[in-house]
Formats: C-alpha cells, structure tokens, sequence
C-alpha cells in the first residue's frame, strides 16, 4: 500500500523523497509470551523529504541525505532491541530518521504480518516535519 502522494500544490523542484519500500526485518514484538520469545517479521516503509540542490549540482554524496546510512541505523535499532508497541517502535524509527538535519519531513508506517486473524497485517503510520532555517 503506498504512502501519502504529494498533489501539484507540494510540487518542490529542490525538495528531493526518498522511498524505503518494504524493508523487511525480524524483532521482538509483542506482548504475549510467544511474541516476547520469538522474533517477528515487520514491514518498514519510509517517506524522507530533504532539500536536494546541492547534491544535484555537485552529485556527490557528502551533499546529499546518504539512505543507506539511515537504512543500517534503523536495520540495527529494530534488530537490537525488543519492543511491546508497533506505536513505540514507529516513533522510534521516526525519531531516528529526523535526527539528521537534512531531513525536513518523514512518514514511517511499519506492518506487522498475521497480527490478526483474517487480516495480511497490522500497521501504524507516524510523520513528522521540522521548520526550515532561512
């Protein structure tokens, strides 16, 4: 299921999105004894906004928002620690995807497969945005 599209009125010719599309990893969460014990899979999807004209203009990675550097960091913080909540361990991965600077806005959604009965999973999507400087 796709994220959030941007309409022609968000249309930005400097603000660059990064899709991370199905990222899938195996943790611990849950609250019953099963789900504390074994490790799950969960689905991570993230949409990242950053200013992209200077990585444009010199295409060099120093200048631009390095995906990958923020996939390892979130690859390693879901795999590493345990987790009750699909809502904390949103917020978490959302909260690691705002620390670098360049990030202006990002939406996490993670999926829990066969949470429910009936159901292909269960999702929580969180979004954040910081202010410009200047």
């Amino acid at each position: 299921m796709p994220l959030h599209a941007l309409n022609d009125e968000h249309l930005d010719h400097d603000l660059a999105t990064i899709r991370i599309k199905n990222l899938r990893l195996r943790t611990y969460i849950g609250i019953k004894d099963d789900e504390i014990q074994n490790r799950q899979d969960v689905i991570v999807n993230a949409v990242i906004r950053y200013r992209a004209a200077r990585a444009v203009q010199f295409n060099r990675i120093d200048q631009a928002l390095n995906y990958r550097t923020i996939t390892k960091h979130v690859i390693a913080h879901i795999e590493e620690h345990r987790f009750q909540l699909l809502e904390r361990m949103t917020r978490e991965v959302l909260d690691i995807i705002m620390s670098y600077e360049q990030v202006l806005t990002a939406q996490v959604e993670i999926d829990k497969p066969h949470a429910l009965r009936f159901a292909d999973s269960v999702s929580i999507t969180l979004s954040d945005s910081r202010q410009e400087n200047g």
